[in-house]
């Protein structure tokens, strides 16, 4: 029987010739990352080994990002944790304020994440890098820890599930609608350690942020990893962003899938997730008035250059509604001053919304957004759990950037269309 593409990968970075589903392997790692929440524990937990040197200090990345600028005592010490850490260990790869992005975003930005790679992440988003035909997927943070020093992790190689996309998605339907679409359609535990992986012609009609969006929350589908199929597109993105060599595997013909889905894009619509569950979907227009007190605009799932154009695009000549509070989040500095320089900015402000530097910030209710009881939230990130952020009786409705902006300006979840 042949091997899936992930499984191709991870057969390759266990030095085997071929690994079947549910086979224990330890594979050899390209990277492996933290952030200002998950690595601290790692370091602690790193300083009770023998061994307390980084594998290769190029393959360890630590990304401060989800209380930075720090918000109080306790995050600026687990900031320093990781600075004293990263200059100890004379890390290539540390990003601190003035260099910091939200890490599922920075990671292939810059060019720390290529085709064929096995990424480690404490970080269940970590699966984002799929997108660009690597293996990737989140840990715990004493996963973590062993990763930096052996560079190694052991795995259950993953079943997996097809999707094959087809078609072309309609105007304001993105990579978020899709993904969206898909765990509404199998549940947030439908690809319960799975590999999710994506092929059809339909996928050269998505763009690089649509692929990183819909790899970023496999896991809220249960999935281990997402992935697509390397095309130009993810090359010419390779090529753009890093200089490392890249390898492309290909799933067998004959590779054995758990299931099969197929997804025509052009029958979606704008589609939003309904609180508790991020399978709570519904498409725009199916519900009655939805009303909101808070946009949020960015994430690791959508803060990249194209989301905030595409929010710049609704909200230009427009206000943000009486009561509604609109707040964008560019994904790391470098989208930060390309919407700069594109005048997005100036389009948000003047609509009334706020731009903050980049943070994971209010995603999981760490700052910069928390919500107070009983208040309701659109918002582009990618979890809508009981207070996720912020007061257990609150609510957050996930949408695309599209849908936010459309919303904070009708003071209601509706689609761009409506306005």
């Amino acid at each position: 029987m042949g091997m899936t593409m992930t499984q191709k990968i991870l057969a390759a970075h266990a030095g085997l010739p071929e690994v079947k589903a549910g086979q224990l392997i330890e594979a050899d790692l390209d990277l492996v990352m933290g952030n200002d929440i998950t690595a601290p524990v790692a370091i602690n937990e790193m300083k009770k080994m023998n061994n307390q040197k980084v594998f290769n200090k190029d393959k360890v990345a630590l990304i401060m990002d989800h209380f930075i600028p720090n918000k109080d005592i306790k995050s600026a010490e687990n900031c320093k944790c990781c600075r004293e850490f990263a200059y100890k260990h004379e890390l290539s790869n540390y990003f601190d304020v003035g260099e910091m992005g939200i890490e599922h975003a920075l990671v292939p930005e810059k060019g720390l994440a290529v085709a064929g790679d096995a990424i480690i992440g404490a970080d269940s988003h970590t699966c984002t890098y799929g997108a660009l035909g690597a293996f990737s997927t989140g840990v715990g943070s004493t996963d973590m820890a062993a990763g930096m020093v052996t560079g190694k992790a052991w795995f259950k190689v993953p079943s997996a599930l097809k999707f094959v996309l087809t078609g072309k998605p309609s105007k304001w339907v993105s990579g978020k609608d899709v993904i969206l679409h898909i765990i509404g359609m199998i549940g947030v535990d439908g690809a319960l350690y799975k590999s999710m992986e994506f092929v059809g012609d339909g996928i050269a009609n998505l763009s690089m942020d649509d692929r990183f969006t819909i790899c970023n929350m496999a896991i809220e589908a249960g999935g281990k990893n997402g992935i697509f199929p390397v095309d130009d597109l993810a090359i010419a993105y390779m090529k753009e962003h890093s200089s490392r060599e890249y390898k492309i595997y290909k799933a067998d013909a004959d590779a054995e899938y758990d299931a099969v889905y197929t997804v025509d894009l052009s029958a979606l619509k704008p589609t939003v997730s309904f609180p508790h569950l991020p399978e709570n979907t519904k498409e725009v227009g199916s519900f009655g008035d939805v009303k909101i007190d808070q946009a949020v605009i960015g994430s690791c799932t959508n803060g990249r250059i194209s989301d905030m154009r595409v929010a710049a695009e609704i909200l230009k000549g427009r206000k943000v509604a009486k009561g509604v509070r609109c707040i964008v989040i560019p994904a790391t500095q470098s989208v930060y001053l390309q919407a700069l320089k594109e005048g997005l900015l100036e389009i948000f402000i003047e609509a009334g919304a706020i731009v903050s530097t980049p943070t994971c910030g209010p995603c999981l209710g760490g700052y910069m957004g928390i919500l107070a009881a009983g208040e309701r939230c659109v918002s582009t990130t990618n979890r809508n759990f009981v207070g996720r952020m912020g007061h257990v009786d609150s609510e957050v409705y996930l949408a695309s950037p599209a849908v936010a902006a459309a919303s904070a300006v009708a003071g209601k979840i509706c689609c761009p269309c409506e306005l």
